[in-house]
């Protein structure tokens, strides 16, 4: 779901960039069975263009909010150019 040149940016690890760098992120983050949920919130689009606003809860890591940015060309349809995971803030 994520382009080539996506990045991905979070308080739980360094920055990923780059489709391969992502996987193997979220590789790590769901090799375990916890109560991970996700519930959107917001979103739109413009063009070739859109955006979601959602709110995650994970076991151990706590809630936040996650911005992801879409874009949409010929012949990959919408995939996600950039993701922004934001720790809740108790």
């Amino acid at each position: 779901m994520f382009s080539e040149d996506a990045t991905l940016r979070s308080p739980f690890a360094p920055p990923a960039h780059g489709r391969a760098e992502i996987e193997t992120l979220h590789r790590e983050w769901t090799r375990t069975t916890t109560a991970k949920r996700l519930k959107m919130l917001s979103f739109g689009r413009s063009g070739d263009l859109a955006w979601a606003l959602s709110r995650f809860s994970e076991g151990d890591t706590g809630a936040g909010t996650t911005l992801v940015v879409l874009d949409r060309s010929e012949g990959t349809g919408w995939l996600c150019k950039a993701c922004s995971l934001n720790e809740e803030q108790i």
